[in-house]
């Protein structure tokens, strides 16, 4: 719009012209407390074990585990959310339902260490606990089990909980594991546990970083549980699913390349979103950094308000602890 001298009447601008303008007008802004911390403990690891594939990242000891729990904290994020890696695995994933394995164990230590004062989140998934790699009990085929998965489910449910997660987070992407979970955990006395359902989690390439992560021996691939990357509306359904069988908030994952899934999620339900900013995506990042290509804490932080901006309430993500510490 031009007014008669032929200058513009209308100057969007002015409200960019300086960092104290653009902070005033903000339309998303990042907190602390938006970030989820997601850590992993691997059993009788005496000192970290560095993820190649994600530097900075590191397999933690039950020590460094509760350190950097107690850092994190600190920090301000909203929570914590952990994965076991066990000295041994076998067909049924049977160290994720030891009250001794490594996660619940784990739990208790951070619960030990932060209490009350942070959210403590535990993955729900026999993925890192079985030999074969997936999320659940392999029939003789070797495809997954829904149904006996299930009742594997609902037995980690409940020694998580006893260990002291105050939040469950399924995310083997089994038919019904939100019902059965919720059921397992209101019969164990365990209602006021919380459930955080990886709803739209899609059968992904950005989780490479993470299965070297957790020692993944994954045999195949998991597409025929883990969502079509080409469907929307078929998300929508499973997060509408979930919340009616109990999820107190829902999951997509990855993140980045699915934010017009968690725009849409946003825009229909009723119940906080968290989108999880994966290990691949974690990892080209940091890559593109040590190249010289990008400004790391400059994308880091544009990458976080993406998410945010397209509808998040929480964002797992592995910068998590030092971004707080920025924004404080």
């Amino acid at each position: 719009m031009s007014g008669s001298g032929g200058f513009p009447l209308v100057r969007p601008r002015r409200l960019r012209r300086t960092p104290a303008v653009r902070r005033l007008v903000a339309e998303t802004r990042l907190h602390p407390a938006d970030l989820i911390l997601p850590l992993f403990v691997r059993e009788g690891a005496t000192e970290p074990v560095p993820i190649s594939s994600m530097p900075g990242v590191v397999q933690h000891t039950r020590d460094t585990l509760r350190k950097a729990a107690h850092e994190a904290v600190s920090a301000g994020v909203g929570g914590l959310m952990l994965f076991g890696i066990p000295s041994a695995k076998d067909a049924c994933g049977s160290a994720g339902t030891d009250p001794d394995g490594i996660l619940q164990v784990a739990l208790r230590d951070v619960a030990a260490e932060v209490g009350d004062d942070t959210v403590i989140m535990s993955d729900l998934c026999l993925d890192e606990f079985t030999d074969h790699g997936h999320c659940g009990v392999l029939r003789e085929d070797g495809t997954v089990d829904n149904d006996a998965t299930l009742d594997r489910y609902a037995e980690m449910a409940v020694v998580q909980a006893e260990a002291g997660a105050h939040m469950l987070g399924p995310s083997g992407m089994m038919d019904g594991q939100v019902a059965h979970v919720r059921r397992a955990l209101d019969a164990a006395g365990h209602t006021d546990v919380s459930i955080l359902a990886y709803s739209a989690k899609y059968a992904s390439g950005f989780y490479g970083p993470f299965r070297e992560a957790v020692e993944s021996t994954l045999q195949g691939d998991r597409m025929s549980y883990q969502q079509d990357p080409a469907n929307a509306d078929e998300s929508l359904r499973e997060v509408l699913l979930d919340i009616a069988e109990g999820a107190d908030m829902v999951m997509v994952k990855p993140a980045m390349s699915y934010l017009d899934i968690v725009r849409r999620i946003a825009d229909e339900v009723h119940v906080p979103v968290a989108a999880y900013q994966v290990s691949g995506e974690y990892a080209m990042v940091e890559a593109a950094a040590a190249n010289g290509w990008i400004d790391r804490d400059r994308v880091i932080l544009e990458t976080l308000t993406g998410i945010r901006r397209a509808g998040a309430t929480s964002i797992l993500t592995y910068w998590a602890a030092e971004v707080a510490r920025k924004l404080r």
